[in-house]
């Protein structure tokens, strides 16, 4: 395998699952490989701790203008295993493809730029201005890695890791995430009439939510396509021989460009307000995860240089959109134009087979590089 397809699968050994999911791990484990590696290359690198034992990982090199700098940034964090049909830290190449949890989501994308950088370092180059290559933690949770990176953050462009196939993104979806409540009134099952059924008042209220998803589609952004809701979890009764007295669903609201989550929450206020119910029965509890959608100009340096790399390397330089969400998102809020490039598939992301093409490794590493060594 050539150097970076090594590093990828070295990175892919290491458990690195969310802790939120079962066999979870905390980022420090695989961040102190990572550590290690600029070590070896003469790279300085310092750990940034966004929760206790969770750091995010910034490796440093100078550039010719100090007062610029451009950071790459991917996440070391991984979905759960769970289903996987594959040893999941167990890397191996077939058919031009390496396996394992991570290898697509972001591993690949990671270790084409800690390969971009030490290329640099190893080749004596000073970039224009100081390139940071950050591996956060906690994105496939709640990003409170990339948060703790915007602290008090001065930079002028991001790139992202994340599977858009080398496909230049400029805008993706946001994300908004909150719980409906019913609330009725308990009674044995042989008396119905003297409860309220609180699973009764959700069929309602799911159904209304449902109708509602309909008429998202008349909102549609020119490269994400339109908003979307699911309703994907459902909670209620202690038993068959009761009548519930309360009954919970928890909503995946997908935001696109120009949607504000406050305006968009009370839509759903509206429509709980509109079907009649009394007053106390039904509720919406303050979002669990709010996550903006990203949208960077064209023309912005970052977007504008970016094609130009592409063009050069001899991959498709135009721009698009993905429906899914990311790190960047964050950092473009905090006033860094952002973009998103990395190898790979979001299908093989979170996959029982999850894959990445080797070939996809090198172009990103040749990418990563090019904008490294050229953005001013």
């Amino acid at each position: 395998m050539t150097p970076v397809l090594e590093t990828l699968a070295e990175l892919i050994r290491v458990n690195s699952i969310n802790p939120a999911y079962p066999n979870g791990r905390p980022e420090s484990e695989i961040n102190a490989w990572i550590g290690g590696f600029f070590h070896e290359a003469g790279i300085k690198t310092y750990l940034q701790e966004a929760m206790p034992g969770r750091p995010n990982l910034v490796a440093v090199l100078p550039g010719r203008n100090p007062e610029r700098r451009i950071v790459f940034e991917a996440h070391v964090d991984t979905a759960s295993i769970d289903g996987m049909a594959i040893p999941p830290f167990e890397p191996r190449v077939e058919g031009g493809r390496m396996y394992g949890r991570g290898s697509c989501d972001t591993k690949a994308g990671l270790a084409a730029m800690m390969h971009a950088l030490v290329e640099l370092r190893e080749a004596r180059i000073t970039p224009p201005c100081e390139v940071w290559v950050v591996a956060a933690a906690d994105e496939e949770f709640s990003f409170r890695g990339v948060l703790k990176l915007c602290e008090g953050l001065i930079a002028h462009a991001a790139v992202v890791a994340e599977p858009t196939s080398n496909r230049l993104v400029i805008a993706h979806k946001g994300v908004l995430r909150w719980k409906i409540r019913t609330h009725g009134r308990a009674a044995h099952s042989s008396k119905p009439h003297l409860g309220i059924n609180a699973i009764s008042l959700m069929a309602r209220v799911v159904d209304a939510i449902e109708k509602s998803a309909a008429e998202l589609e008349a909102r549609a952004h020119p490269l994400v396509g339109s908003p979307t809701v699911n309703v994907g979890v459902i909670r209620g009764g202690v038993q068959v021989n009761f009548v519930p007295d309360g009954c919970e669903i928890e909503i995946d609201r997908r935001l696109i460009p120009g949607e504000r989550p406050d305006a968009v929450l009370a839509e759903y206020q509206a429509m709980l307000d509109g079907l009649g119910l009394r007053l106390d029965a039904a509720s919406m509890d303050e979002p669990m995860l709010v996550s903006g959608p990203l949208e960077t100009a064209a023309d912005s340096d970052v977007a504008h240089l970016g094609a130009q790399v592409l063009r050069d390397i001899g991959l498709d330089p135009e721009p698009c959109g993905v429906p899914y969400g990311s790190d960047a998102s964050k950092l473009a809020a905090h006033g860094v134009p952002s973009v998103l490039l990395g190898p790979g598939s979001i299908d093989q992301a979170h996959a029982a087979v999850e894959w990445v093409e080797c070939e996809q490794v090198e172009q990103a590493v040749r990418f990563y590089r090019g904008m490294m060594e050229r953005f001013e």
